[in-house]
């Protein structure tokens, strides 16, 4: 049998400490709630307060209910508040000197029985439970922000932490309506091991100008589907806190560079630039504490009309590929009334893509998201062709064709001679160097990268690859189209994976990483993400849908170019390749889709 926990202690009341205060008292155990001082106690209860007034104004709170939660806390000021508690979690700043002296007064004052719990999402749960007398009895316990929505709860043991206590705060976890996964001890535990190597990658990127920090968010929300994007993810955490978990993974996990944090990161809290909590961050907001985001001297100015910034009219635009993405792209030129010309290796694959199209359009039309009018008018805007020659008098050019460079240098040869001068020939490539593509051409300005993410009538985004070479003038044409079409166009370097992949994969590979380690199941680091970073997928479930090969072939590109030892590809990812584990398209991945 468990024990039963009657009354908690939580011990520093900053909006996390007010949250996990909250999650217990919902639940019906008495809390007392502990800070250094009476205006601190107050700031607190303050907290809590507002979070369970504003939960009554959206109805998922009854006034009652909120009046017997309220009831539920005791506030107190000093530790010796504690000496009855059956539990206590503490939740002051990440500093390890400062929760081994908690810890030590704690295990003078509770009684012998107490478990004690450090909420630290970075730091060594071992190294603060020897501050005591009791390491068997001490427990990592990691909620999310915020506490009283996140479902997910981190369970850290230790090497010396006793079996009762893990199997009595997972069934308290449960009582408590969380999901929790258990842990060992090291360096960011799954969660945050994996979210801020990436974070920390993205902040790389804007401390480059590889890319905007509103390219850089919106690709990765609307590429991938995350809630936040990195850097609006930074200022909601706070650079201060990232900084000290970054710098403590850096130290405790190993060393790995990618963990080392930008210096951005350091410049900016040396600064004040904290995020949302000083106002300012990333972005700039209405007021510290406002989630309200306004205008500041990085803001993109919008220009009035298409054509404002210098960008070329298109009226025709040829699409060269007879592939799934092929036929997403002439089916979105064509509904935004684009004249098309659709351009396979010969009449039976025109004939096969015609037919795709056609098929998506009616689905369209099923689902009430298209007249049968607008239907006919899409499909009589494309005109189906086995001959390169036809494109003699396009605006615009956008090959999709396999992803093998030998084969878009070719074709791309064979358009530099076929089309007018001043057609922009653009590359649907997710891995491919553009400036290789551009320069099997002897117009290298006009060439440029629109990667279209599948599928592409119903993905949001693109991301326009500029090449050193590429012109001002046709960056603007591309970025032009893209508003055309309804997308959200996302401008970047030719560097290896763009935006989204050299963001995402890496991520992909230290899950990989993490499972081939045996430090956490698959089921439990997908668990992670999706129930403590709002991911909509986990990485596990991911990998077997984009497909190991596939994800392999990107990771091996990014390492390749960037030359970084994080980024090399996982042995484990690597075996399964080789097995011919490859995913859901081959009925067996990191799980066996031939049972479901």
């Amino acid at each position: 049998m468990a024990r039963e926990f009657t009354s908690v202690g939580v011990v520093g009341l900053g909006t996390m400490g007010a949250g996990i205060v909250e999650v217990f008292a919902r639940n019906g155990i008495d809390v007392v709630a502990v800070e250094i001082s009476a205006a601190a106690v107050e700031r607190g209860r303050a907290t809590l307060t507002g979070s369970t007034d504003r939960a009554v104004a959206k109805g998922k709170l009854a006034e009652a209910d909120r009046d017997a939660l309220l009831a539920r806390v005791d506030w107190q000021v000093g530790l010796d508040a504690l000496h009855s508690v059956d539990l206590v979690i503490e939740a002051v700043p990440e500093h390890l000197d400062l929760k081994q002296r908690i810890f030590a007064e704690l295990d003078r004052v509770c009684k012998p029985e107490a478990i004690l719990a450090t909420n630290t999402s970075s730091l060594s749960v071992t190294e603060i439970s020897v501050a005591t007398t009791r390491p068997n009895q001490v427990i990592g316990i990691h909620f999310f922000n915020p506490a009283p929505v996140m479902k997910l709860v981190e369970v850290v043991r230790t090497v010396v932490t006793s079996a009762d206590v893990v199997a009595d705060v997972e069934a308290l976890c449960e009582r408590l309506g969380k999901v929790d996964v258990t842990i060992s001890d090291r360096a960011g535990f799954i969660a945050n091991a994996l979210l801020f190597g990436y974070l920390n990658h993205a902040v790389s990127m804007f401390e480059s100008r590889y890319a905007t920090r509103e390219d850089i968010d919106a690709a990765m929300k609307l590429g991938c589907g995350l809630p936040m994007g990195p850097l609006a993810l930074m200022d909601l955490i706070g650079l201060d806190t990232a900084y000290e978990i970054l710098d403590t993974m850096y130290r405790r996990g190993g060393r790995d560079r990618r963990h080392a944090p930008v210096p951005l990161i350091k410049q900016m809290v040396t600064a004040g630039l904290l995020g949302r909590k000083s106002g300012r961050g990333f972005y700039t907001y209405e007021r510290p504490g406002s989630p309200v985001v306004v205008p500041d001297e990085h803001t993109p100015v919008t220009t009035g009309g298409a054509l404002a910034d210098g960008a070329r009219a298109i009226a025709k635009v040829g699409i060269v590929g007879s592939g799934t993405m092929a036929t997403g792209i002439i089916e979105v030129f064509a509904k935004a009334g684009y004249e098309v010309i659709s351009v396979t290796r010969g009449a039976e694959k025109s004939a096969k893509v015609c037919e795709a199209v056609k098929t998506s359009l009616n689905k369209g039309v099923v689902r009430g998201k298209l007249s049968e009018e607008d239907r006919d008018a899409a499909l009589g805007r494309v005109t189906w062709s086995a001959t390169l020659d036809h494109l003699a008098d396009v605006d615009l050019v956008v090959e999709a064709v396999v992803e093998e460079l030998s084969v878009k240098k070719a074709l791309f040869a064979s358009l530099d001679e076929i089309c007018k001068p001043g057609v922009v020939l653009a590359t649907t490539t997710s891995s491919l160097p553009v400036i290789d593509v551009a320069m099997a051409t002897q117009r290298p300005a006009d060439v440029i990268g629109l990667h279209f993410f599948n599928p592409a009538p119903i993905m949001p985004l693109v991301e326009i690859v500029q090449t050193i070479r590429t012109s001002a003038e046709t960056g603007a044409t591309a970025r032009a189209v893209c508003a055309a079409l309804g997308k959200t166009g996302v401008v970047c370097g030719d560097r290896s994976g763009f935006i989204v992949n050299a963001l995402l994969f890496p991520y992909l590979n230290d899950a990989v990483k993490m499972l081939e380690a045996s430090y956490s199941t698959a089921d439990d680091i997908d668990y992670a993400m999706k129930l403590g970073c709002g991911y909509p997928m986990g990485p596990f479930e991911l990998l077997d849908v984009v497909g190991l090969d596939v994800s392999l072939a990107i990771q091996r590109e990014l390492y390749l170019e960037l030359r970084e030892p994080g980024f090399a590809p996982a042995p484990l990812l690597e075996h399964l390749v080789t097995a011919g584990y490859l995913g859901r398209k081959s009925g067996r991945g990191f799980r066996d889709h031939t049972k479901r």
